[in-house]
């Protein structure tokens, strides 16, 4: 499978998020060595009642779970929304060997957006980027849900 395919997972993931009036974000995380995908997830913020709930986080604790194992050197997480600051040090954290991440999030992320933490001198471990896959598809699905939101506050 190529990139496109495995977001392409991601977005199916953000279409439950949806679904679920949560949030449409989706995750997953791949051995790019085997095409694996180890774990799937999406955001769970709002009805988990968990503001640390982000999909990333989701995906890579369920990948750590899955492999027992406390980091998840050499593999690559895809997500369709640029990481926000807790999610990209967490990926650093978890030893991420990649991210690849579809729309790019210029209010709230965190790695081309706002603080660009891999850029910074206290992060230890910098994956590397590789954006803009299916970003106009994950940035549809974002501006649909907040759109549904605003005319339900509206009404």
């Amino acid at each position: 499978m190529n990139p496109q395919d495995y977001m392409k997972i991601a977005l199916k993931e953000a279409e439950k998020a949806f679904k679920e009036d949560e949030v449409p974000i989706g995750a997953v995380v791949v051995n790019p060595q085997t095409g694996e995908v180890i774990a799937r997830a999406h955001n769970l913020s709002e009805h988990g009642k968990d503001a640390l709930a982000h999909a990333e986080i989701e995906v890579m604790r369920k990948a750590c779970k899955k492999l027992k194992q406390k980091r998840l050197w050499g593999l690559d997480l895809y997500v369709t929304l640029e990481p926000c600051t807790m999610c990209a040090a967490a990926a650093s954290m978890m030893r991420i060997e990649k991210i690849y991440f579809g729309a790019t999030d210029v209010k709230g992320g965190a790695i081309e957006s706002g603080v660009r933490f891999y850029e910074q001198p206290t992060c230890h471990h910098r994956p590397e980027v590789i954006n803009g896959i299916l970003a106009e598809e994950a940035a549809t699905l974002l501006k649909k849900f907040f759109r549904q939101k605003r005319n339900k506050l509206s009404t």
